[in-house]
């Protein structure tokens, strides 16, 4: 029996005015459920990293008089797009993996697997699908990138079963979600180098932060279910445990801007950047689901002012 609305097949955390309601044809609903593209904050956090790290590359190779702008802007569309196939991917491999979870968690009842509304077959193939589209995106890549690229792949394979074995599943995830902090830098430089590193660590420490919000909204059914988090572990100590994650992430991409040489108004990006996250500090209440949601899509925001800064710092700019 399908637990979506009887009336819309929607799921009922996703925005009811998103274009996939608008502009696709029914029977896809579910493919772009499972995708998440009706909620889109999942691939432009995966796509930050990407986008810094690429914009850090290109500030340190302006600096050398040897930036390709229009290699610099291709990187950047292909980012975007593996960005959005890969999470799509991640997602449906995420929901296959928790089908049976998924249908014991309010918030994830009415998801295409556990409300049934799309088979595990057919959900297998799409998965493929969007992988396809992932690899094909990589090989645009020099070979260190499409080499480094699919190590990647097995942070990500570890990661749904994170919640099972370790308090800190949001950790593994920020492993497979700051990938494209290594990935941006190593398409422009063909190699890593330790601003890339440092951009990896900041990023990684970032989603923690933006996770552990996420994840205080299914604390209660994580505790029946047996799930667990980093919110159920931080707890009351969550706004502690945040102005430490982000205090370092912010730390972190200093340090790496400074290596890499970006100009001024990439720190100031992060200190705009880091006005918001303490705002989100401050305001936080975790026992307020909805309101956990907007901050942590409020993150998005953060991505963008930080790449903006980059983008300013670049000589041309």
């Amino acid at each position: 029996m399908s637990t979506a609305d009887p009336i819309t097949d929607r799921v009922i955390d996703a925005p009811s005015d998103n274009f996939v309601y608008r502009v696709l044809p029914r029977w896809l609903w579910p493919h772009a459920q499972l995708a998440r593209w009706d909620r889109p904050i999942g691939w432009q956090l995966l796509m930050w990293p990407c986008f810094w790290s690429s914009a850090l590359a290109a500030n340190a190779l302006a600096a050398e008089g040897r930036l390709n702008l229009g290699l610099f802007a291709f990187h950047l569309v292909l980012f975007f797009i593996g960005s959005v196939a890969m999470r799509g991917a991640g997602c449906t491999y995420n929901d296959l993996v928790d089908h049976e979870i998924d249908d014991k968690v309010a918030r994830t009842r009415s998801r295409p697997l556990p409300s049934g509304r799309i088979t595990r077959k057919n959900a297998k193939i799409f998965m493929v699908l969007q992988a396809l589209v992932g690899l094909a995106v990589l090989l645009c890549f020099n070979t260190f990138s499409i080499v480094l690229g699919i190590l990647s792949l097995a942070i990500v394979a570890i990661y749904p079963f994170a919640k099972r074995f370790t308090d800190w599943p949001q950790f593994f995830l920020g492993l497979a979600f700051s990938w494209g902090g290594l990935m941006g830098w190593a398409g422009l430089h063909g190699n890593l180098s330790l601003a890339a590193v440092l951009v990896y660590a900041g990023a990684v420490a970032w989603t923690i932060g933006y996770d552990t919000i996420y994840a205080h909204q299914d604390k209660e059914d994580d505790a029946l279910v047996g799930v667990r988090s980093t919110a159920r572990l931080f707890g009351d100590d969550t706004k502690i445990w945040l102005v430490g994650l982000y205090g370092l992430t912010l730390i972190l991409l200093l340090v790496a801007f400074v290596v890499a040489g970006a100009a001024w108004p990439s720190i100031l990006g992060l200190l705009v950047a880091g006005g918001l996250l303490a705002w989100q500090i401050k305001v936080l209440d975790i026992d307020d689901g909805a309101q956990c949601l907007a901050l942590f899509k409020s993150n998005n925001c953060v991505g963008l002012i930080i790449f903006a800064g980059l983008i300013l710092a670049l000589p041309f700019a």
